[in-house]
């Protein structure tokens, strides 16, 4: 039993004690609207999505559009990172300043190419968002977009189940 509460110990301090930590580095990838690699000052390769937003799916409207936007402002320049936790996947997530100044996040927002998070939207980020709702920018053009998170539950559902 007193093993069983030090290794659950051990993984509630690996899930939180990531955190508030930050990182330096330079966008080497940017993978899609909302997901850059960076190579760190420490030498390391970081996968990063963006805290508070998600974009299209590649597979989606403006999906691609979105990536090329992002990678347009962020690829091959130095950010500054906080990691604010993990999703449930184990991504890290965090609030990247471009050269320590702009926030990606809210260049995607005003653009019309990026949701807020469906759980517990940030205030801040969801008042961008509908501006850029309110004058019909990017994927707001069309009258129902399908937020990301409803995209890839469908696509989940079309993967045939095995036995």
């Amino acid at each position: 039993m007193k093993t069983v509460l030090i290794l659950c110990a051990f993984c509630l301090v690996g899930i939180t004690g990531v955190a508030g930590v930050e990182l330096t580095g330079k966008v080497t990838t940017v993978i899609d609207g909302n997901t850059i690699e960076i190579l760190a000052s420490d030498n390391e390769s970081y996968k990063i999505m963006l805290f508070g937003i998600d974009c299209p799916e590649l597979g989606q409207d403006f999906g691609e559009k979105a990536k090329l936007f992002l990678q347009k402002i962020i690829l091959d320049k130095t950010v500054n990172i906080k990691i604010q936790g993990k999703d449930r996947w184990g991504n890290r997530l965090g609030v990247v300043l471009i050269e320590g100044e702009t926030d990606p996040r809210f260049k995607l927002l005003e653009a019309g190419l990026a949701w807020t998070s469906e759980r517990d939207p940030i205030d801040e980020l969801e008042s961008v968002k509908e501006k850029a709702r309110e004058k019909g920018k990017g994927l707001w053009k069309e009258q129902d977009p399908t937020p990301p998170w409803i995209y890839r539950r469908q696509q989940t559902l079309l993967v045939p189940k095995s036995s």
